[in-house]
C-alpha cells in the first residue's frame, strides 16, 4: 500500500506553507522551487484545499496563499482526506459486504490497521512536522566532527 503523490506533495506543499504562517502570502512559484514539484500540479492540489477552505489564495502582485486556520489547527488527516478521501484499507471496512463478512477471521485486523492509521493522520499538526524539522536540524547543526589531525 503506498500513498498517491497527491497526498504526499500536498503534506509537504502545505508545511512549507504553514512555515510562513502569519507573514506575506507565499507563492505557487516559491513552494514549487522550494518543493521541486510541478507549479501546474501545486494549482490542482491546491484547489481543493482552497475550496475546503484550508488554504485561501491572495491576489495581486503581493498575492500567493495563506493558511485559513494556524498549523497547529490542521492536521496532515485534514490534508490526506481532503486530497485522497478516506484511507481505504479494505472494502468491507468501507462498508461493502462480502461473502464471509458473518465469519472473516481478518476484518477486525483491518479495522485495526485502518483506525491506527487514522489515528496517527488526526494527531500530527502541520506545527508538529515544523517542529520536529527544526529540532532535527538543531540536533545535526550541533553534531561535531572531530579533527583527528591533531
Amino acid at each position: 500500500m503506498k500513498l498517491s503523490t497527491k497526498g504526499r506533495y500536498g503534506v509537504r506543499a502545505m508545511v512549507d506553507l504553514a512555515a510562513s504562517y502569519g507573514g506575506a502570502p507565499v507563492s505557487i512559484k516559491s513552494i514549487s522551487k522550494r518543493e521541486n514539484l510541478s507549479e501546474y500540479y501545486l494549482e490542482q492540489l491546491f484547489s481543493p484545499l482552497r475550496r475546503a477552505n484550508i488554504i485561501r489564495s491572495i491576489r495581486g502582485a503581493q498575492g500567493g496563499y495563506v493558511l485559513c486556520k494556524p498549523p497547529n489547527e490542521i492536521t496532515v488527516g485534514d490534508i490526506m482526506t481532503i486530497l485522497e478521501g478516506p484511507i481505504e484499507i479494505a472494502d468491507c471496512i468501507d462498508g461493502v459486504e462480502c461473502e464471509s463478512s458473518d465469519c472473516c477471521a481478518t476484518k477486525a485486523v483491518w479495522e485495526k490497521i485502518k483506525n491506527s492509521i487514522d489515528s496517527v493522520m488526526d494527531s500530527i499538526t502541520l506545527q508538529d512536522i515544523i517542529d520536529d524539522h527544526k529540532a532535527m536540524k538543531n540536533k545535526k547543526s550541533s553534531i561535531k566532527i572531530a579533527d583527528r589531525s591533531e
